[in-house]
């Protein structure tokens, strides 16, 4: 999996899972801690994602909300999104809205 920065994006590439969520997770909390702005993590090419990795991101997304920021998933594909509403994270993320 690469990660890279665009600005406030975090534009991650690759598969999300296990094996790299210690990854994703600190290059997010160091962005939350980091900076005074809002967060998107861009989520367009990861094609395959498991549970925790989505609870990676689920708890992300609250720690944000804890400092008064927040977390935007953008370019959620069909995988993500079915892993998503089969582990009713859905309820807890915010997927940006497509236009």
């Amino acid at each position: 999996m690469d990660i890279t920065h665009n600005g406030s994006t975090l534009v991650l590439t690759g598969d999300f899972d296990v094996r790299n969520t210690m990854r994703v997770r600190t290059a997010i909390y160091e962005h939350i801690d980091g900076c005074d702005h809002d967060l998107v993590v861009d989520l367009t090419a990861v094609p395959v994602i498991d549970l925790t990795a989505l609870r990676v991101l689920a708890a992300a997304t609250r720690n944000a909300e804890q400092r008064g920021r927040h977390l935007t998933l953008r370019g959620a594909g069909p995988a993500v999104r079915r892993m998503l509403h089969l582990s009713h994270l859905i309820r807890v993320v915010d997927l940006e809205r497509i236009a």
